[in-house]
């Protein structure tokens, strides 16, 4: 132990802190989301030959059980694919079991799309909610928006890359008075930062699949 909760990068590889270097060439064990992902961003910076493991949504509770004893043990690092662990991943379940078991737990900050998406707004963000993922099924996500459409704060929303276009039809119906900010594919060589309304921000998108995330600013 401890466990150590390491940001790795959204897009450009190279957007990694010296520490967050220095921990995960140290480390024994590396926990990954998927390790396909991973382990092309360690091989890049020249980390190799660790014990990987991975954590993710297919991931049982023996799983979890068995990554807290390899915590126990030795210190580990969790990642994920892009992003900081534990945000809108299953991180957070693993982080709670070493609690449970006084194993300590670090963070080390970096990369965030949330708050990349944030910095760009050209309007001060004082307060927002952060709605992150609507449901995939179709009847609740109907509901989900009428609900959101209530909100008067900014509101914050992701999906994954294959439901932009769903994405940006639904705020043209939903919320196609209000104005937002679009970010495509951040810090990679084919980002986007569109912002408008959302009939004039569809118009601009050059790709049908991209990592995304939208603010609907406040009304």
């Amino acid at each position: 132990m401890p466990l150590y909760l390491i940001a790795t990068p959204i897009g450009n590889k190279d957007d990694i802190g010296i520490r967050a270097l220095e921990i995960l060439r140290q480390t024994k064990t590396i926990i990954l989301e998927e390790r396909k992902e991973s382990t092309q961003f360690l091989r890049a910076h020249g980390i190799s030959g660790k014990d990987y493991r991975e954590l993710n949504e297919h991931s049982t509770a023996d799983d979890l059980r068995d990554l807290v004893k390899l915590c126990e043990a030795d210190d580990t690092a969790l990642i994920t694919d892009c992003g900081t662990p534990g945000f809108c991943d299953p991180g957070a379940d693993l982080v709670r079991l070493c609690r449970e078991k006084g194993i300590p737990v670090f963070s080390v900050p970096g990369p965030s799309s949330l708050m990349g998406l944030l910095s760009l707004s050209s309007r001060r963000i004082d307060q927002f909610v952060f709605r992150g993922f609507l449901s995939a099924e179709s009847e609740t996500r109907a509901k989900q928006w009428q609900e959101l459409k209530r909100e008067k704060r900014a509101v914050v929303l992701m999906d994954t890359p294959y439901r932009l276009e769903k994405m940006m039809t639904e705020l043209c119906e939903n919320f196609g008075d209000r104005t937002i900010l679009l970010t495509l594919n951040l810090t990679q060589s084919t980002e986007q930062i569109l912002e408008g309304r959302p009939e004039a921000v569809k118009r601009q998108i050059r790709e049908k699949k991209a990592e995304f995330m939208v603010l609907v600013y406040s009304s």
